[in-house]
């Protein structure tokens, strides 16, 4: 095996407050055997899917550079930051390749519904069962979607490349609030869905738009599929699930 997609992660943002030390131990020391078989194994690169929507915390500036510091309010967004680190020791200390693509908000086929995580599958999901969509706070929270092939697509490029520099930014470098998401919605299925609006979320910052700069230039990355004809691709599959 010349190359690890370090792709799982055992908590969700919303929930891993709850219990950091499960996170922790589950992500992070996980993540430490994971590095450590590599080593032995002759593994060269691993390319680690990070969280550009937590580890950055409250934003300074928008769009988010991958320089703005980091300042996670969730345990998620911690335990994702220690495995950059961890990345970065094992590269000084083993000589084991690296590269970390900080992810906004990806959604598209096969996403798992059960998980309730990703407000465009969860929203689509009760929207095509005509179902209430609860939104917490008053949906203006904005935030950074983009199509899953589009994160495909740069993990490809993140394998292959050879320039400089290690921490990507991916994401549409463009947001939309929860009630925007929802009118495209509306649009796309032709017709009204019910909303309930709920409390916020104490650690749900109010916007969260990455700058996707360096991925161009350096990945030679851009986004493929528009946002729209993702959310199309995503309905057309998940009307067999909502049925």
């Amino acid at each position: 095996c010349d190359a690890v997609f370090h792709l799982v992660s055992t908590t969700l943002p919303r929930s891993s407050n709850e219990n950091p030390g499960y996170d922790v131990e589950t992500n992070v020391v996980s993540t430490i055997n994971l590095l450590d078989c590599a080593r032995r194994s002759g593994v060269a690169r691993i390319v680690f899917a990070s969280s550009g929507g937590t580890v950055y915390g409250q934003p300074r500036q928008i769009p988010i550079p991958e320089t703005h510091p980091t300042d996670p309010l969730c345990s998620y967004g911690i335990s994702k930051l220690s495995i950059e680190k961890y990345l970065h020791l094992y590269q000084e200390l083993h000589g084991l390749d690296y590269r970390i693509l900080r992810f906004s908000n990806p959604f598209g086929e096969r996403q798992r519904i059960s998980m309730a995580q990703g407000a465009v599958a969860v929203f689509l999901y009760k929207a095509l069962r005509r179902e209430v969509i609860e939104i917490w706070g008053d949906g203006s929270v904005v935030r950074d979607y983009f199509y899953v092939g589009n994160a495909v697509s740069a993990m490809l490029a993140a394998l292959e490349h050879r320039g400089r520099g290690r921490v990507f930014n991916i994401g549409a470098g463009q947001g939309l609030s929860l009630n925007e998401l929802l009118d495209r919605i509306e649009r796309i299925l032709g017709r009204d869905v019910e909303r309930r609006y709920v409390a916020g979320r104490a650690f749900d910052v109010a916007a969260n738009v990455l700058d996707t700069t360096f991925a161009r230039d350096e990945l030679g990355w851009t986004i493929r599929t528009s946002f729209d004809d993702g959310l199309v691709l995503t309905c057309d599959w998940m009307k067999g699930l909502a049925a």
